[in-house]
């Protein structure tokens, strides 16, 4: 049974508070978390060519490794989706950092590649974790008009991570090898789990779960931090809304997500992060171990690949700004097709400057996909199933992201690069196809709105 309903509720307390410090803060703890993130899981690119030669690895095996972590990326993904809707952000959220600090420590006393493959899947499960709560939190904390460029700025810090991990491999390899760089990676959970601690439960998942009492206190608290931080000024009134209220509103299982209002979105994000996890991390994993293979040695192929991320960080930017400016669908296509095109003559380079060009357009518009990507996805599914959609799809995504590296070190011995980064483009027109068929646009809609 559904009815059209009037009132004042959390999300309108939420939408109606201005942007201020106390949620900026929020956001960049919660960002802290994401970039140690990054750097975990980007560390791989950098220091993949050095584990092939200490474990002896030919390159079937090489990709396997470069796999567990997507591997425990998508078991993370999954669960941890259905326990924040059940039991919270906060807690599931905090968890993930627990593991991946732990395993990432573990990866650095590995006394084979087996079981280093196995404290890698344990890397990616807490990592699979981090993500998809990650991105729930920021949009139900920050209000429609902000929200798209929040999440695609959070996104930003994964170059700047994974920019972070070359410059700690380039510094450390040479002094105590690749042990020293895992090592260092599993020390900054100590201090971000700990910080992690100030982020409040999320009022909307409060509220939707049937702790009114408790949203209501989480809430207050909130407005009193908003109304500190504007030096005493009172709020604006929230404005009611009109929307439709299910009445079986909190029944709400995987099997909801193929539901008639629910199966396109599903279909489309799920195929997208499918496709674009695939051609980006097949590409990604392989880049320092590539140009290795192709005659330059380890810290001038760390040098290199941490040169051509920069061209991230304004992507990133000019993504943030495009998903408001211009709307999520568009910019999701526009930078899966310059990932595309880039990918392609990135991979036929014949010189060291063409590589460098044609490296630096790649990542600019692989880093400002990622962006959308996270911004987009989970605007698309209700609060008591957001984290669960989220989750399932960024689970997907590393099927992806598990499949793309392995099948790299299938093909390389006899497609070469050009048939790699070939691989690697279609994957990423594919995905871009599915959002022009099947993608909605939700810039600037109230997320009980887009979900109603």
């Amino acid at each position: 049974m559904t009815g059209t309903i009037n009132r004042i509720g959390i999300p309108q307390r939420l939408e109606r508070l201005p942007l201020t410090a106390y949620q900026k803060t929020i956001f960049g703890i919660i960002a802290t978390a994401w970039f140690f993130d990054s750097m975990d899981l980007g560390m791989l690119t950098f220091v993949l060519g050095s584990l092939k030669t200490y474990f002896k690895l030919d390159t079937a095996q090489t990709g396997l490794l470069s796999s567990m972590s997507f591997l425990g990326m998508f078991l993370g993904a999954a669960v941890a989706g259905m326990l924040a809707d059940r039991f919270g952000r906060k807690l599931v959220f905090q968890w993930s950092m627990v593991l991946w600090g732990t395993a990432s420590i573990l990866c650095a006393f590995a006394g084979s590649v087996q079981a280093l493959m196995l404290y890698r899947v344990l890397l990616g499960f807490g990592m699979g974790m981090e993500f998809p709560i990650g991105q729930s939190l920021v949009s139900e904390f920050i209000p429609a008009q902000y929200r798209g460029r929040y999440i695609a700025l959070l996104e930003g810090f994964w170059p700047i991570g994974f920019i972070g991990a070359g410059i700690l491999a380039y510094i450390l390899l040479p002094l105590g090898g690749w042990r020293w760089v895992f090592l260092a990676e599993g020390i900054p959970a100590i201090f971000v789990l700990i910080i992690r601690r100030l982020v409040p439960e999320s009022p909307r998942w409060l509220d939707d779960s049937g702790q009114h009492e408790e949203a209501d206190r989480v809430m207050t608290m909130i407005e009193n931090k908003v109304r500190e931080a504007l030096g005493g000024r009172e709020l604006p009134a929230p404005q009611p809304a009109a929307y439709t209220a299910l009445a079986t509103e909190r029944r709400f299982s995987f099997l909801d997500l193929w539901a008639p209002g629910y199966v396109r979105r599903t279909v489309m994000v799920w195929s997208l992060w499918f496709f674009a996890l695939l051609g980006y991390y097949g590409l990604t994993t392989w880049l320092g171990a590539l140009l290795q293979q192709a005659g330059y040695p380890v810290t001038k192929s760390v040098f290199y690949t941490i040169l051509i991320s920069l061209g991230g960080i304004p992507g990133f930017f000019t993504s943030a700004y495009l998903v408001e400016a211009w709307g999520r669908k568009g910019t999701c296509i526009l930078m899966l097709l310059g990932s595309a095109v880039t990918a392609y003559f990135y991979g036929t380079a014949a010189s060291q400057t063409q590589l460098i060009l044609f490296g630096l357009a790649m990542q600019f518009f692989m880093f400002g996909m990622w962006s959308v990507l996270y911004a987009y996805t989970p605007e698309l599914y209700p609060t008591r199933a957001r984290a669960t959609g989220t989750g399932f799809a960024s689970s997907l995504g590393r099927v992806g992201s598990l499949i793309g590296p392995y099948v790299v070190g299938i093909i390389l011995p006899t497609a070469g690069h050009s048939g790699v980064f070939g691989l690697g483009a279609l994957a990423f027109v594919v995905a871009a196809a599915v959002v022009l068929v099947l993608g909605e646009e939700t810039k600037s809609r109230v997320l009980e709105e887009i979900s109603a």
